[in-house]
């Protein structure tokens, strides 16, 4: 019977903890531990991280991992090449489940940039109402740019004030709508909204808003991953584990 390890914190590998506890499957899923209170699970979970690649190595062999699902946010790029990595050295069968990235369609005012420095640097010049829909982790970079007044929204209240001069937090959970952050981002008066291009549904809300708007997108693009097998549906894992892993398809 397969061992697996999921490696997750969306909504993706959510949806494939289900569908793994409802097959019987021996599964753990494993939390970076950035969320106060995460969804509960139907499969055991471990929260925390490994202590990179070495760390993640002996995880796999001392637990007799056979099947390591990368499920993590498409921007946790030094955790998606820790598994890479890790799932070699151990022998062990590696997949990611991602999600398609976003494209920008008719009626948006898109931006794209490589990384966060580059959305930093993309704010330069008047005062203007921001909305950074990226999370916590990286907000305070923005305070480079203290000229703007910037609209947050945070799943849990953070333990210290973020490093912006000027600004509004709202702690909010979700699930988001478009009509919501419509009235979200009109009430505040925002003229801009910063995000990472994560894709998926979940966190679409903000792109229909912005577009219903007519409001500018800088989009930060996805980072460059190592060579890896990817599927974009949980089905398709299960698959994987009953019939291509061992042959790596």
């Amino acid at each position: 019977m397969p061992t697996i390890l999921v490696l997750g914190g969306t909504t993706e590998a959510s949806a494939l903890a289900a569908m793994l506890a409802a097959r019987g499957d021996d599964a753990v899923l494993s939390y970076a531990g950035r969320v106060a209170s995460p969804k509960v699970q139907p499969i055991p979970v471990r929260v925390g991280g490994f202590g990179g690649v070495d760390g993640l190595t002996s995880y796999l062999r001392e637990h007799g991992v056979t099947h390591l699902v990368d499920a993590t946010h498409p921007f946790a790029a030094r955790m998606s090449a820790n598994a890479v990595t890790a799932a070699a050295r151990a022998g062990v069968a590696h997949i990611a489940l991602t999600r398609p990235p976003w494209a920008p369609v008719a009626g948006d005012r898109w931006t794209r940039v490589a990384d966060i420095e580059a959305a930093v640097a993309a704010l330069a010049g008047p005062a203007r109402r921001v909305m950074l829909a990226l999370g916590r982790m990286h907000v305070d970079a923005f305070g480079a740019q203290p000229q703007h007044e910037y609209l947050l929204r945070f799943v849990d209240a953070p333990d210290h004030p973020p490093g912006l001069p000027r600004h509004h937090l709202v702690v909010d959970r979700g699930p988001f709508d478009v009509d919501g952050d419509r009235r979200l981002m009109a009430a505040h008066g925002i003229e801009a909204v910063v995000c990472k291009n994560a894709g998926g549904t979940g966190a679409q809300a903000k792109l229909g808003a912005a577009r219903a708007l007519g409001l500018s997108v800088i989009m930060i693009d996805r980072p460059v991953l190592p060579d890896r097998l990817e599927v974009q549906a949980a089905e398709d894992v299960l698959r994987w584990i009953d019939h291509g892993a061992d042959r790596g398809v």
